[in-house]
């Protein structure tokens, strides 16, 4: 007989609660979970379809040496081993700047980052790697220089809002918030809200919309100048709000004033009476926006999110209810590094820096190979694809087969793995103790660690265990007494007196804490990761020790424990955190306490953002006609994290999305192969003749072209990504604005 067990979902950030039904060790059903007070009961068809992630014929069960252009099975002590001496021998022989860790834990495991940024550190390597760079850092970096720490970003506070402001961003397939089609829902059959959408084509959220701007693409950046431009031009702007809480807005005023709105929007090709009411709407209602992948991976992308945190100020919406709100958090989703600091790490060959703590992957393949000594020629790649995940999947292939060590920890044999020189096999989110630590509640602050629900096979190994171990190889952890081990087997409270004593005494225990709980408290948890909870809740900081009081646990010395063990009983998840919703201007880190919209660095970026320019910039070149989107969000897809192509068996789910208009000019059938060809190479896909894309625009979806069981599903998008086509501050690439041609095959 089976059971239903509590967990949540590890494909999209929404991590929504999910219930599975678990017979024979296997995961043969999944639906929400109602008692989850984040998701409700909501999940979407992926986290319906979860077990085809747990259970599939490529998994890794065994740590793999390459030998040859093949693989033997090693043992884990051979695998650490070598692993831990040629990293030795790497970094010794060239420095700490030859070696990089990519990883952080993706969708739905993040433990791991705390294990392997430590061991990247204790290295002495700044090098961190991590999709959120491939997305979300120049929205980052804007919010940073905005509220003090790029950490604190907006999140939209929707349910107090009565207008939705959506840009670039379909969610009723996305999600990219909690119960994202249902909040959408509401805005557009409520009579007393309104849902606006910013986007080139009519998407399923723009289908539903009281407004759609069918914006040109690529003009995001001209548009949100020329709205700026409208609202100060007629005296709209909170100028009370501005006023008490803005700081540095008679030094950007200028840049708006005399701005040619009417010529902008016409570039846009918009109707000028239309945005104009917009505006006007932004003035008058209580609004919060949500933008998304069609801003932070397109044209300006690091100046357009900019010039949205303007607008949002202009219109005093940033930190207020129903407006865009910093969300409080127990641990932060990356670290505060300002570009400014000449402390901060840039890439050797590129010269970028490090932007919420990560560098782009975007310039991966140059660092690797660039002709200098210091040049990257180590790489630990966990819980990270980027041979089907990032930018140019040709110039990967060729960096990595130039590396001198590759290492993969991953679930299974990726495309990635497939070209490392080892290959470790690390548990699913679903055999180990893991969590992640997106901030997308408010007030309140959501968390889950969700426990295994079904047993490995193999020796698969928790990550946080796998760095442990390497980290003990390569000699990073002071030495353990034996005192500190017979007190974990005791209990937590004796465990902890004698982890004070320790630190007090041994100075190598507080950097490498997280391997020292590991080592001990976790050996009698069974994990790592359930360690270093029990760690970071022992040392939470004051901020989020106020939220827990005002959710209804204890304060003093003794919260941390009874945060975890609260834990430990909601397997469900639970509310530990309130933010304080009168206040939310408190989370601001700027000396005065205000926002600071001006960032001097951007006045030539965005003067240079005018009618002119722009339709010079986007007449179309005559052997790129078409713009692609590389990268349309569908149920069907979910990144790499779905490799057995069952769970879409009879869906379209690949194709290439060509307007009607477009595919008559190419003589171009529905169901036809035909080849797209950009700068960065080709690819040949199915057409899809529809009313979804846009005329002139071509849509293709990320997350396809992965091997499983020797065949190659689908076609792979990055194939047509150019890793240099990309923002010129945050080298997020520019994938929503692809020039290409296609032709019939």
């Amino acid at each position: 007989m089976g059971e239903w067990r509590k967990t949540g979902c590890v494909l999209c950030a929404q991590n929504c609660g999910l219930e599975v039904y678990v017979e024979d060790n296997r995961i043969t059903k999944s639906r929400g979970d109602k008692d989850n007070p984040r998701s409700k009961g909501y999940v979407c068809r992926k986290g319906a379809s979860i077990a085809y992630h747990q259970h599939h014929a490529d998994r890794l069960s065994y740590p793999l040496k390459r030998v040859g252009s093949g693989f033997e099975r090693i043992s884990w002590d051979q695998a650490v081993e070598e692993i831990a001496g040629k990293l030795r021998s790497v970094v010794n022989t060239y420095g700490p700047r030859s070696f990089a860790y990519m990883g952080g834990g993706g969708q739905g495991c993040h433990f791991e980052a705390a294990f392997g940024v430590r061991l990247m550190r204790a290295l002495g390597s700044r090098y961190h790697y991590n999709a959120l760079a491939q997305e979300l850092t120049g929205v980052f970096w804007a919010s940073g220089r905005l509220t003090g720490r790029q950490y604190l970003f907006g999140i939209p506070d929707e349910h107090a809002s009565d207008m939705m402001l959506a840009i670039g961003w379909n969610g009723m397939q996305s999600h990219q918030m909690p119960r994202a089609p249902l909040v959408l829902k509401e805005f557009s059959r409520n009579p007393d809200k309104l849902l606006v959408v910013i986007d080139p084509r009519r998407s399923e959220t723009a289908e539903i919309a009281d407004i759609h701007l069918a914006i040109r693409p690529g003009t995001d950046a001209l548009l949100t100048r020329a709205m700026i431009s409208i609202i100060l031009a007629e005296g709209w702007q909170d100028k009370e709000y501005i006023e008490q809480h803005v700081n540095g807005f008679a030094d950007i005023e200028p840049w708006f004033k005399g701005f040619d709105a009417r010529s902008a929007v016409q570039v846009c090709g918009l109707d000028y009476e239309r945005v104009y009411e917009v505006c006007r709407l932004l003035a008058t209602r209580k609004w919060c926006m949500h933008s998304d992948l069609g801003v932070y991976m397109n044209r300006h992308s690091t100046a357009t999110t900019y010039l949205e945190l303007i607008l949002l100020a202009v219109c005093g919406r940033l930190c207020v209810r129903g407006g865009n709100v910093i969300p409080g958090h127990l641990m932060p989703i990356g670290a505060h590094t300002d570009e400014r600091d000449p402390k901060t790490w840039r890439t050797m060959a590129t010269g970028f820096p490090a932007l919420m703590g990560v560098f782009p992957p975007n310039v991966m393949p140059e660092e690797i190979l660039a002709e200098s000594p210091e040049r990257l020629r180590a790489v630990l790649c966990c819980q990270s694809n980027p041979l089907r995940s990032f930018a140019d999947t040709t110039m990967y292939e060729k960096a990595f087969r130039e590396l001198d060590l590759l290492v993969t920890c991953e679930l299974a044999m990726t495309e990635t793995a497939a070209l490392s020189h080892y290959v470790l096999p690390a548990k699913s989110g679903y055999e180990s103790w893991d969590g992640t630590f997106f901030a997308w509640t408010y007030p309140e602050i959501y968390f889950q660690m969700r426990r295994p629900v079904v047993e490995p096979e193999g020796e698969r190994m928790e990550l946080g265990m796998i760095h442990t171990m390497l980290a003990d190889r390569l000699g990073l952890i002071p030495p353990i007494p034996d005192s500190l081990r017979e007190a974990a087997r005791k209990d937590r409270l004796t465990f902890g007196m004698e982890l004070m004593n320790y630190a007090g005494v041994e100075p190598g225990a507080l950097p490498n804490i997280q391997y020292v709980l590991a080592k001990t408290l976790g050996e009698q948890l069974g994990s790592a990761n359930l360690a270093a909870l029990w760690g970071l809740l022992q040392v939470a900081p004051k901020d989020f020790r106020r939220c827990a009081a005002r959710a209804g646990f204890k304060t003093g010395p003794a919260m941390g424990e009874e945060l975890f063990q609260a834990v430990l009983d909601h397997p469900e998840g639970l509310i530990i955190g309130m933010s304080d919703p009168t206040d939310n201007f408190a989370y601001l880190q700027t000396e005065d306490r205000r926002l600071h919209v001006h960032i001097p660095e951007m006045a030539g970026w965005i003067a240079g953002i005018t009618p002119a320019s722009e339709e010079e910039a986007l007449r179309p070149d005559p052997d790129y006609p078409l713009v692609l989107q590389a990268g349309r969000h569908m149920s069907m897809n979910a990144n790499t994290l779905m490799r057995d192509p069952a769970w879409n068996e009879g869906r379209r789910a690949c194709t290439l999305a060509v307007h009607p208009d477009d595919a008559a000019a190419l003589n171009i059938a529905d169901g036809q192969t035909v080849r797209v060809v950009t700068e960065a190479g080709e690819v040949f896909v199915e057409a899809e003749v529809t009313e979804a894309t846009r005329k002139g625009q071509v849509l293709m979806p990320h997350g396809f072209g992965m091997v499983h069981q020797g065949s190659t599903y689908g076609a792979n998008v990055n194939r047509l990504t150019k890793n240099t086509y990309r923002d010129s501050f945050a080298a997020t690439p520019l994938h929503r604005y692809v020039p290409c041609r296609v032709e019939a095959a």
